[in-house]
């Protein structure tokens, strides 16, 4: 427990000691009060009053001011209801602040990722001018109109839709399926709602992203190094994969 200041302990020691000081005289002084109208009347029906009844008078005089000094240098500290409040301890504020950092999870857009961003698109940049200064494009001849490239494959990023026409009406594969995968990468962020950014807590998203990544990364690989004339498959050590770049 705290230590309480020695200010606060002197003040309640004399705080008690004066309210004992007038429990005691109100004590002491409701016997002679009763008696004062005694000797008052023993004076008006002219009775000698005794030569210890003026002491006494008097005493009863000085200890009725003493009570009341009392009184008034030391009134009752009282409540609600009248209770007396007491000092019972004192608590360090230490004690009853929190003192810790409580972390943010929200953060200004600048400077915090638009720095980054901007970081990340120079080094990126970067590295596109340097690669493109030592290694040509794969470009083709120019186009023919009279003569079709066999097979005419898609750009990378649209040989997964490619690859799927081979396998299902092209209903299914270019508007079904392309749906269905978009809706339900659209309400995954509604389906899983946990603000955690821990692995081990967002088991069903981080599933989800990766059966969607390995199952486009699979179709791309396919229509890339298996498919050759007549997007037929083809194992890409039999026929070589620099042939199948120069279709």
């Amino acid at each position: 427990m705290a230590e309480i200041p020695e200010h606060l302990l002197k003040r309640a020691a004399e705080r008690r000691a004066a309210l004992e000081a007038a429990k005691q005289a109100e004590e002491g002084g409701g016997a002679p009060e009763a008696e004062a109208p005694t000797a008052g009347g023993a004076a008006e029906s002219g009775a000698a009053p005794e030569s210890g009844g003026g002491g006494a008078a008097v005493a009863t005089v000085e200890r009725a001011t003493t009570t009341a000094g009392a009184r008034a240098a030391a009134p009752p500290v009282a409540g609600a209801g009248g209770h007396t409040q007491r000092l019972l301890t004192v608590v360090k504020a230490g004690s009853i602040q929190d003192v810790k950092a409580v972390p943010t999870d929200k953060v200004n857009v600048w400077p915090h990722l638009l720095v980054v961003e901007f970081a990340a698109a120079l080094a990126m940049t970067a590295f596109l001018t340097i690669f493109s200064i030592f290694v040509n494009a794969p470009l083709l001849a120019a186009a023919n109109s009279n003569l079709t490239p066999n097979p005419s494959k898609a750009p990378w990023y649209f040989l997964g839709l490619q690859e799927m026409l081979t396998m299902f009406h092209p209903m299914v594969a270019g508007v079904t399926i392309p749906g269905v995968a978009l809706g339900v990468l659209g309400a995954a962020g509604y389906i899983d709602k946990n603000p955690s950014n821990r692995p081990e807590d967002r088991k069903f998203i981080i599933a989800l992203f990766t059966f969607f990544m390995m199952f486009w990364a699979v179709l791309v690989i396919i229509g890339s190094f298996f498919r050759g004339e007549g997007q037929n498959f083809v194992l890409p050590w039999r026929q070589g994969v620099h042939e199948i770049f120069d279709l």
